[in-house]
């Protein structure tokens, strides 16, 4: 009998395991003993923060990230296929979503090793809620492209998409370059259109926004070097 894959959440920063995952994860997360992972180090720290008994040592991880030789991707599913469960863990937030391990999952169901969602924090869905935008209708659109000249003009498309569809649309940026992308938005939309800044979701320092594109103009939020997700609607 094959076993499961498990998709764990992680933490959006360093908050207390317990106000991001319920007992039942947690309990999950100490019962496995295969991981894939973006990061050993990292996947070790949290896996400590989880419960500081679990014997690191113990544990075997396989490493999927940029780097990854694709042919190696099949050879991670081996524990489940041996009848153990098989944790894939995300850096922060949810597996799969803006995620690379997408393509674990999608092994999975093709050898039909059960795939069981976790919960957990998912900083795109709760900016969703927290924003007061469309939640019927959204997109999210990962990064923003980096070439000179294209910034403005993707913003501008998503924002006559977003007025098109009646769609709200998000987008992220690595935090350093956050001041910059907000100044790109502010200059390519329109006055009236409406931005949801999200910063340091479920942090201490939580910053959650929404403002028409005027009402920002006027004072900026000192968001640099914070993770954020921008959302903007027509």
């Amino acid at each position: 009998m094959k076993g499961q894959l498990y998709l764990i959440p992680n933490t959006l920063g360093e908050s207390p395991i317990e106000r991001n995952l319920p007992q039942d994860t947690i309990d999950i997360i100490r019962s496995i003993k295969h991981f894939v992972v973006e990061n050993v180090r990292s996947a070790r720290r949290f896996l400590k923060k989880v419960d500081k008994n679990i014997d690191i040592d113990d544990l075997t991880f396989f490493v999927l990230d940029k780097h990854t030789n694709p042919n190696d991707i099949p050879g991670f599913l081996k524990p489940a296929y041996n009848g153990n469960k098989l944790g894939l863990l995300s850096e922060a937030g949810c597996p799969g979503v803006a995620d690379p391990g997408a393509d674990v999952v999608k092994l999975a169901h093709e050898n039909k090793v059960q795939v069981i969602p976790l919960v957990g924090p998912s900083s795109i869905l709760l900016s969703v809620m927290a924003s007061g935008l469309n939640g019927q209708s959204f997109a999210f659109n990962g990064y923003i492209p980096l070439k000179k000249g294209e910034v403005g003009k993707h913003i501008k498309h998503l924002e006559e998409r977003s007025i098109r569809e009646k769609q709200t649309q998000l987008f992220i940026e690595a935090p350093y370059r956050n001041i910059k992308v907000l100044q790109e938005i502010l200059a390519a939309c329109r006055p009236q259109t409406r931005l949801c800044i999200a910063c340091d979701i479920t942090l201490e320092t939580e910053f959650i926004q929404t403002k028409t594109i005027a009402q920002w103009k006027s004072k900026l939020p000192e968001i640099n070097k914070r993770p954020a997700i921008f959302l903007i609607l027509g």
